[in-house]
């Protein structure tokens, strides 16, 4: 069992899973100076059309919208990918105030939110499991969130929030086309890397956008008022469910865009 307290939290997670001291680790801190524009990498295409979402569930350590992945209809290609990486699900990490929050930080500045969209390689591998696995298995793109206006397409997610209050509790959520989770430039960074939380594996190619999307300072308190905790126990406030940047160890950065 891990989480985001003094004792189960990031600094000990290498206990329980070696890897999280390994030379891809996630998220890290991106110094725009030190990216490298690679005028090879292709633009993102991200083809969302169908909305195939399920349900929303709180999974305890954020809240998740599954999707699904039977198909291609909802994945990314180009950018650094020979094959399209189906969407199986998106959540987000954000603090318990507006200076913190993300996992990424773009030369050193946290945002107060971010948003990952998980895809894997099913051209390659036949279940999820089996990519999360892999060195090339899953594709993340991350979003930032700020604070500013409303997002209007956002407030049928925060909307469903208190549905999911309590750790373990799932309802359904369908017709949701996350393409409206987007912002205008698919501009991005781009490095290999890990899943941010247990078991942190190396499998998954990085996806950073750099244009941020806003959210009203109401949207983001709706995400503060989940729970960690199941319905019986005490309750403790979902927040600051991130993991610290990780050491870069000789690992490059690209950028899809000139500097």
């Amino acid at each position: 069992s891990w989480g985001y307290g003094q004792a189960d939290g990031p600094s000990e997670w290498h206990k329980a899973y070696p890897i999280a001291q390994g030379n891809r680790q996630s998220p890290i801190d991106i110094v725009s100076a030190r990216a490298v524009y690679d005028p090879s990498l292709t633009p993102l295409v991200i083809s969302y059309e169908s909305c195939t979402s399920l349900s929303i569930s709180n999974t305890g350590h954020s809240v998740m919208v599954e999707f699904e992945d039977t198909d291609d209809r909802t994945a990314i290609s180009g950018g650094p990918f020979q094959n399209p990486f189906r969407l199986k699900q998106f959540h987000f990490h954000w603090g318990t105030t507006h200076s913190q929050g993300s996992e990424h930080t773009i030369d050193g500045k946290p945002f107060p939110c971010e948003l990952h969209l998980v895809h894997w390689n099913a051209r390659k591998y036949a279940t999820f499991g089996e990519a999360a696995a892999a060195p090339d298995g899953l594709a993340v793109v991350g979003v930032f969130l700020e604070i500013g206006k409303e997002h209007a397409s956002m407030n049928r997610l925060t909307d469903a929030l208190y549905m999911v209050k309590f750790k373990g509790t799932k309802a359904q959520f369908r017709g949701f086309n996350p393409k409206c989770l987007l912002p205008l430039s698919l501009d991005y960074w781009t490095y290999l890397g890990s899943l941010t939380t247990p078991p942190l594996n190396e499998s998954v190619t990085w996806i950073v956008l750099k244009e941020p999307i806003r959210i009203s300072v109401k949207q983001l308190e709706k995400f503060r008022t989940l729970l960690f905790t199941g319905e019986e126990d005490q309750r403790i406030q979902m927040a600051n469910n991130f993991r610290p940047p990780q050491p870069l160890k000789g690992r490059i950065v690209r950028a899809s865009f000139k500097a």
